[in-house]
């Protein structure tokens, strides 16, 4: 019964497939060896101080043979637009792009250049010279985050104290910013170096080789630099201008391309254009139901018949595999490349332990990716739903203030979900874990906005309405350069945006997160979520817990800030450790949203839009009540009352993260 039906799904699923067409493609290719004069007329645009001479792109002015300093010059592909993703189908493009430079300089270095991907009609910027390579003005804006307008690869030749650079000659991923996200020391930029740059839309990974010389055609004879997980999508447009960009400062030094080429596959599928098309799809799906209704028919009375779990494994395998693969970025990955990847899951590299399971750092030898993998505990019925919510949720989520799932496994029944690896480790190892490193306020205040993007995403900006159900500091991510990816989407449920909040039988969270109406109702909302929010808010401004110790038992960090609040003494609830390291008004703009968020009455909390403008400055603060309200609600949750309720929730869960 079994094998028919395997045999009659996959000859229907065949049917599709054929029927539907083999997925097209869209691709923009090209190579220039050498830039003939033609060139700049139809495909090369030269900007600022760049120039064509002798078959090379010269990006600066010729300082060898002069004084010129302060100079940024750029060249851009400007026959078409590169299509780095499809709006429609949300697939990413793969790319690789080989290009050779030489960097001559006189006594002093400076300042390098970088191949950058940007929106289009890409200025070069005023006060663009010196280090920071003609991309963006400085100095930055001191407010504002800066739009998702740009990721460039550096190749810097002079050590700029402003921008963090670790040496005089290093290459380095930048963000919307010349402090660059990574870098790596390479000492051969003084003779004719040759590069790749690559991007993995499956994994996510960007990655930039180099080898010294120009005659190098394979990428097997270069050394891989640099490799770094990115979403584009998230941080570019859609289509993208491509090029080269350069500047000089107070050293005199000349940056030259002489040749350039770039391929890059974008997968689309076909739309059905003939209604006998259609038909014969439409009669394939119905066999395709007709036979899993049947074999779920059987393996439910065979089941019933000899209890055994593998049968029900065999229903959710199956399931799943239907359900998750009709997403795009994740992948399934074998459960031998999973066990290889973290050393058969040795404790020596366990990152974490909860309730449901735990998690191990890895390496995708194949990608030469880090990650981190969620393992959950045999028989746990509750982690099997959370992996399930997981993988159907977060797969289809893409913003850069969420942590990326890379891929997935349920093999041999285990359970396994595959995450980008976050470096820094989560934040409340830094409020709350005894780190020795104290965020410094900047640093807070950004966790906070990128907490809010995501937020904002997750509740308006997406197809559905995503209610997280579980916002707290170990749930919020640091990556690298200390920007915040919300994680952990086990708890998430999914809602229309028109709709009203959600009852659930069984409460989830975490105590000290959850807004009271979800506590006594049941009911969870956007507006439950940014009472999470607000919570996690007070925590960063204060460093205190959500629940704390007293003599008197336990303390609530709400109702304790807003106790200071009405007595205008809200900074003293600052976290001592900045040592008044901060700005004040900026202090208490962040206290006063975290209040607002955290109210008791959800119609009076603001919504995330709401939220970004107060901590922007670009909206009034409100006017709070002097004292707490207190919230009045009924429980409707079925059969439980409101210590049954308490006694569901989790009080801890674990977080995937790198450690320090």
């Amino acid at each position: 019964m079994l094998r028919s039906a395997r045999i009659l799904i996959s000859s229907a699923t065949f049917v599709i497939c054929f029927l539907a067409g083999v997925p097209s493609s869209i691709s923009l290719s090209f190579n220039f060896s050498t830039f003939p004069n033609d060139v700049f007329v139809s495909d090369i645009l030269l900007q600022g101080d760049a120039f064509n001479r002798d078959g090379g792109i010269e990006l600066t002015k010729d300082t060898i043979s002069g004084t010129v300093t302060r100079s940024t010059g750029r060249a851009s592909y400007k026959k078409e637009l590169f299509l780095l993703w499809d709006a429609q189908t949300k697939q990413l493009s793969d790319f690789t792009t080989r290009f050779v430079f030489d960097i001559r300089s006189q006594v002093y270095a400076g300042d390098g250049l970088a191949f950058f991907l940007s929106a289009p009609i890409f200025t070069v910027p005023n006060n663009s010279f010196g280090g920071s390579l003609g991309l963006f003005s400085w100095p930055p804006h001191p407010t504002k985050s800066p739009e998702n307008t740009t990721v460039a690869v550096e190749f810097d030749t002079f050590p700029n104290p402003a921008y963090n650079d670790p040496d005089g000659n290093h290459v380095g991923i930048d963000i919307n910013s010349v402090n660059s996200t990574v870098t790596a020391s390479w000492s051969n930029f003084t003779e004719k170096t040759t590069s790749w740059v690559t991007y993995n839309s499956t994994t996510y990974t960007l990655s930039v080789f180099l080898s010294s010389g120009d005659n190098q055609l394979e990428l097997s004879d270069a050394v891989l630099i640099l490799n770094y997980t990115i979403d584009l999508s998230t941080r570019l447009p859609e289509k993208v201008e491509i090029g080269f960009s350069a500047a000089t400062g107070a050293g005199i030094e000349a940056h030259t391309i002489l040749s350039w080429s770039f391929h890059s596959t974008l997968q689309l599928g076909k739309k059905f254009e003939r209604a006998v098309i259609a038909i014969s799809i439409a009669g394939a799906v119905v066999l395709i139901l007709v036979a899993a209704s049947g074999s779920l028919w059987f393996l439910k009375r065979r089941r019933r018949t000899n209890g055994k779990d593998e049968d029900a494994d065999w229903i959710m395998d199956e399931a799943m595999d239907s359900e998750f693969e009709r997403g795009s970025g994740p992948k399934r990955f074998p459960y031998l490349e999973l066990a290889r990847a973290t050393g058969d899951f040795s404790d020596e590299g366990k990152l974490g332990e909860g309730g449901f399971g735990s998690v191990y750092r890895g390496v995708l030898k194949e990608a030469k990716l880090e990650v981190a993998i969620k393992r959950v505990s045999k028989g746990s019925k509750q982690g099997r739903k959370e992996y399930m919510s997981e993988v159907k949720i977060i797969s289809r989520l893409r913003h850069r203030n969420l942590v990326q799932l890379v891929g997935w496994c349920h093999d041999r029944q285990e359970f396994l979900l595959v995450y980008e690896l976050v470096p820094n480790g989560n934040l409340d190892s830094y409020l709350h874990g005894g780190s020795t490193t104290t965020l410094e306020w900047e640093v807070r205040l950004r966790v906070t906005l990128g907490l809010a993007s995501a937020l904002l995403y997750l509740h308006e900006e997406w197809e559905q309405c995503v209610v997280h159900r579980d916002v707290k500091p170990s749930n919020v991510m640091l990556d690298s350069a200390f920007n915040a990816k919300l994680g952990d989407f086990g708890l998430a449920k999914l809602l229309d945006h028109d709709g009203g909040p959600q009852t659930t039988t069984v409460l989830a969270g975490t105590r000290g997160y959850m807004a009271p109406e979800y506590v006594f109702t049941g009911k969870a909302s956007k507006e439950s979520d940014i009472y999470s929010f607000g919570v996690v808010v007070l925590e960063i401004a204060s460093g205190r817990k959500s629940l704390m110790v007293e003599m008197n038992g336990m303390a609530e960090l709400v109702r304790l800030v807003w106790e200071l609040y009405g007595r205008k003494m809200i900074l003293e609830a600052a976290d001592a450790r900045l040592q008044g390291e901060f700005d004040e008004r900026q202090m208490e703009c962040l206290m006063v949203v975290g209040l607002w968020c955290a109210h008791p009455d959800p119609k009076a909390r603001p919504s995330m839009k709401q939220v970004i403008s107060a901590l922007n400055f670009e909206a009034p603060l409100p006017e709070l009540p002097p004292t707490m309200p207190v919230p009045t609600f009924s429980p409707t949750l079925p059969g439980l009352s409101s210590d049954a309720q308490m006694n569901s929730i989790n009080d801890t869960r674990f977080s995937l993260s790198g450690g320090r």
